[in-house]
């Protein structure tokens, strides 16, 4: 019975790290930059898309293309900082949970 206890305690305590985890990832701000800054991307925590700025200078109608790699480079580049702040917060939360297999 001392384990059944131990289980609960353990479920309810991965809930709570996970609820958190998710109040953060909606909270969390990254930015991803691209053309040395003419293009910014800020995405939060699950890769959603919240707000693009884009430098006047690189809009050019007879070159569309480059802007559109740029506005790429910098939603990449802001993914994978939102991966790599993920993966931090992930190993700081798996630390305090202890299962067997998973971490």
């Amino acid at each position: 019975m001392k384990d059944v206890g131990n289980l609960q305690k353990m479920l309810k305590t991965a809930k709570e790290m996970q609820e958190k985890l998710q109040r953060e990832l909606a909270e969390m701000r990254v930015e991803g930059t691209s053309g040395g800054g003419m293009v910014t991307v800020t995405l939060d925590g699950t890769k959603s898309l919240m707000s693009v700025r884009i430098d006047p200078e690189v809009v050019n109608k007879e070159d569309v293309e480059m802007l559109q790699d740029l506005i790429l480079a910098a939603f990449n580049d802001a993914g994978a900082k939102v991966d790599e702040d993920v993966s931090q917060k992930m190993g700081k939360f798996g630390m305090g949970l202890k299962i067997p297999g998973l971490f």
